[in-house]
């Protein structure tokens, strides 16, 4: 099938050896953001696209083309890391080691010799996967998990696993058992979560794209707060977790990028085509046609919204006018409180299995010696509710049909990512008196959960920023199966509002 092919901005070899002079020095580029961290900094403009940046797709290309060498590109992603690392935290463990020798011998896969990291949530073989967890720490997997094997194929080279939340289960990065990932943006402000060292190491330009995970937002959610592309596919586009007999499969595996083609080659390149969902057109293109789209900034429970976020919607709505789509008042066909109430007991119990299986690999008790408090929070609201279980499944279950009703009138569905752009670190630290944290999660993490429970297609689009610098993404929903259409959608808006030139006060630049 045919590449997306058409030119983007992203760093490749032609900047290689002055950042490994940087990296040499200790003196990254974004050093001046050293000065100002902790301080929102407004963006730069989107067309200040640092000289010789490229993306994964322009980088694989010039590979293959003799221009660059992986190993030339490898080390330029090395030194870009660890100029950043230090100010961001996004690196849970890394084999740069391994990478330097595998650099010009992974397959010969359409992504051969371009650097990336794996979610530490996600087994790479030979890599260390902690899950996040200090029960887990030094664990080194013996196989790659599903759609990483997709990856290796590719002929990507891992440099490393970037931080996620203890099991994915909060909306902030702030593990025990590697500290708090900062926002590239502000560092006084959290990545968001899952995927949150992904989004971090993405926006920071250390690689192109790096995997990513959604199971209630965990790619939407950083996507938004670090201001990069993050598409969640259908539920069965894509390999998801072995094995995992969830009654539900609400997690779905990708990638953050910026281009909006490295997602789509990303996303080509691994799916499944197994008879279920029709294969991606060999050659995408904006959206050619006129789109009716639901448009609604009320949080589906109710809860607030910041006046930021609002307004930040409001004028994405605007961009959507002006490109000649048209916008409708949405309402949704669920109860929001019903919803969340279902979908955090199915969340619960989770964790309550995340936490069995962290006592049986470290050999002692689930408590706080091996699980964190907002992980054995949940746990024991899952244990006293447990007789609930049965029919919050079969509800969540009736949901997708309840969901689907909602777009009978309309193609696509706009609404904010989250409840406010990117709070300050601490606020949903796992630390936090249980009760708090549960209605700061539900309040931050406000808008995404739905498409997961209905294996719905849902994007984030790094569209707005707060006059203080911080992203706020715009997420775009359809139904399952609609990928296609939302890529699509994305080209139009990536060329109509280009952000690939929007550098955070801390990168690689």
């Amino acid at each position: 099938m045919a590449r997306i092919t058409r030119r983007g901005v992203l760093l490749g070899g032609a900047a290689v050896s002055a950042l490994a002079a940087c990296g040499q020095a200790g003196k990254p580029a974004a050093a001046a953001g050293e000065a100002t961290a902790g301080a929102a900094t407004a963006p730069a403009t989107a067309s200040s696209v640092p000289a010789g940046w490229v993306d994964g797709t322009e980088m694989a290309a010039r590979i293959a083309s003799g221009e660059t060498t992986s190993l030339a590109e490898v080390d330029a992603a090395i030194a870009r890391a660890n100029a950043v690392n230090g100010q961001i935290n996004a690196i849970a463990s890394e084999i740069f080691d391994v990478a330097r020798a595998e650099a010009g011998h992974t397959p010969a896969g359409p992504f051969q010799g371009v650097p990336t990291f794996i979610k530490d949530l996600h087994d790479w073989k030979g890599a260390q996967t902690w899950y996040g967890s200090r029960a887990f720490k030094g664990h080194v997997a013996d196989k790659d998990a599903p759609l990483p094997a997709k990856w290796r194929a590719e002929g990507v080279v891992v440099l490393g696993k970037s931080t996620a939340p203890e099991e994915g289960l909060m909306a902030s990065t702030e593990p025990l058992v590697t500290g708090e990932t900062r926002n590239p943006w502000d560092t006084t402000r959290i990545v968001g979560g899952s995927s949150g060292g992904a989004a971090a190491l993405v926006a920071a330009r250390v690689v192109p794209f790096a995997h990513a995970s959604d199971g209630g937002g965990s790619i939407r959610i950083p996507a938004s707060t670090c201001g990069v592309f993050g598409l969640k596919p259908s539920r069965g586009q894509l390999p998801a977790q072995a094995g995992s007999g969830a009654p539900i499969e609400i997690s779905v595996q990708h990638a953050v990028t910026i281009s909006v083609r490295d997602s789509i080659n990303l996303f080509r390149d691994t799916q499944l085509n197994d008879g279920t969902f029709a294969p991606l057109a060999a050659d995408l293109q904006p959206v050619g046609r006129r789109l009716k789209i639901g448009f609604m900034t009320d949080a589906f429970g109710g809860t607030p919204v910041a006046p930021e976020t609002k307004a930040a919607l409001e004028d994405v709505s605007k961009l959507c006018t002006q490109l000649g789509h048209e916008l409708v008042a949405w309402t949704p066909p669920f109860s929001g409180t019903e919803f969340i109430d279902k979908f955090l007991l199915y969340w619960a119990a989770g964790a309550a299995e995340f936490a069995k299986q962290a006592s049986a690999y470290s050999g002692k008790p689930i408590g706080p010696e091996i699980v964190e408090p907002w992980t054995l929070g949940l746990t024991n609201m899952f244990m006293s509710r447990q007789a609930e279980f049965e029919d919050a499944v079969t509800w969540l279950k009736n949901f997708e049909a309840v969901y689907d009703t909602g777009f009978s009138d309309i193609d696509v569905l706009l609404t904010p990512v989250t409840g406010s752009p990117a709070v300050k670190l601490g606020e949903q630290a796992p630390t936090v008196d249980y009760a708090t944290l549960y209605d700061r999660v539900i309040s931050f993490a406000a808008f995404t959960a739905p498409m997961n429970v209905a294996g719905a297609a849902s994007m984030s689009v790094p569209l707005s920023w707060t006059e203080g610098g911080l992203p706020v993404g715009a997420m775009f929903s359809g139904k399952s199966g609609d990928d296609q259409l939302l890529f699509e959608l994305a080209l139009q808006l990536e060329q109509a509002r280009p952000w690939a030139g929007r550098i955070p006060p801390v990168s690689a630049f």
